[in-house]
């Protein structure tokens, strides 16, 4: 059937299957444009969300480099922190030493071993001889006495094993108990050879025996720690009551050339330090060591007077060599140094209290003098 129809200003002759079929082809049409649109739309849409994916990522690898460039930036400077705080404990590493050492120097006569009383120890019993205790078999075959074995250990059958580890466990206490059983007597034997030589000093020092003094200072070695006083001693014993003896002090290189110090800024300061401070230090640090040593004889001897002489080996400008030469020479009473506070005298100025010879220049350092002898003080 057709009809009369107007489409798109035109009038025209349609039949009702032309007319079904311009509808379909219409709405295909109308179907394809939007699914056109819709594809354009997502590719568009997929196109912008690319883009912002990759500005997304862009932000983050600019983040990524301006934190990883921050974070080194802080690295350096906790680096370079931490370089200046190795070196300010460095600094003042060296400055501690150097201090510590200036005052081991100028403090060495404050210190003393302890007092020998020879009467006291002559009288001392002999070290106790140790006994077998057995302290470790003992209880070892106390727990194999013991054992008994329980329902598990019959059930699985290990009351052999387990009665054999504990007679192990025996014979391994024995040999600990034997190790050390023979510590002790080695030990023991050390200390009674040494009780005996003590002893035996004990017993010449109270008849006054010159070489039992000598003896007792070898044996005794009162020097022995005290690096810093001195590199060799000579003793002699004119009579009972008296010791001479010629000590050779460190030269004057055992004093620091430098001042050492920490300046503001934690850097160090090294100066020169001058002639008179140098001098004036090597001055008490070798009356220190004549007090010293005067004091560690009186602790050690029944002795009354001590004669201290200090050698020094010293640059000879004129012919390059090392040449020895008396600095101090000493005659120490006891009674005198008893008076004396140590822990606030200057050991240079303490020097008048006794009969004593040196010459000292500030700029000069020391010159030599005769050593005194016993007979210069009658």
């Amino acid at each position: 059937m057709a009809a009369l129809r107007r489409y798109k200003g035109q009038t025209f002759f349609e039949t009702d299957y032309q007319a079904r079929l311009r509808l379909k082809n219409e709405r295909e049409t109308a179907a394809a444009i939007r699914r056109y649109a819709a594809a354009r739309r997502r590719i568009e849409a997929d196109k912008r969300r690319k883009e912002t994916d990759n500005r997304r990522k862009e932000a983050d690898l600019a983040r990524s480099v301006r934190e990883a460039e921050r974070a080194r930036r802080e690295l350096a400077s906790q680096q370079k922190e931490a370089a200046k705080m190795q070196e300010l404990e460095r600094v003042q590493y060296k400055v501690k030493v150097y201090k510590n050492r200036i005052d081991c120097l100028l403090s060495i006569h404050k210190e003393c071993g302890d007092i020998w009383d020879w009467e006291t120890i002559k009288l001392s019993p002999p070290p106790t001889q140790p006994q077998r205790l057995n302290t470790y078999q003992k209880d070892a075959q106390t727990k194999l006495n013991e054992f008994k074995p329980s329902l598990c250990d019959k059930l699985f059958r290990r009351v052999d094993s387990k009665r054999n580890s504990l007679q192990q466990a025996l014979e391994r206490a024995k040999e600990i108990d034997e190790i050390e059983y023979q510590i002790e007597i080695q030990t023991y034997t050390e200390d009674y050879q040494d009780w005996t030589a003590t002893i035996d000093i004990a017993e010449k020092i109270s008849t006054g025996s010159s070489e039992a003094y000598l003896e007792a200072i070898k044996h005794i070695d009162p020097f022995e720690d005290i690096c810093d006083l001195g590199s060799s001693f000579e003793f002699k014993v004119p009579d009972k009551s008296t010791i001479e003896v010629r000590i050779q002090v460190n030269s004057e290189n055992v004093i620091p050339s430098k001042i050492k110090s920490l300046l503001k800024n934690g850097q160090l300061s090294e100066k020169k330090m001058p002639k008179q401070q140098f001098y004036e230090i090597y001055q008490d640090y070798v009356c220190g060591c004549v007090l010293r040593t005067a004091r560690e004889l009186f602790a050690l001897l029944p002795i009354e007077l001590v004669i201290v002489t200090a050698v020094g080996k010293f640059l000879n400008t004129q012919t390059g060599n090392s040449e020895e030469k008396i600095v101090v020479s000493v005659a120490i009473p006891k009674s005198t140094l008893e008076t004396l506070k140590f822990s606030s005298l200057d050991p240079s100025d303490s020097m008048s209290n006794f009969v004593h010879r040196m010459k000292f220049k500030k700029t000069q350092g020391f010159s030599s003098v005769e050593a005194i002898k016993l007979s210069d003080l009658n």
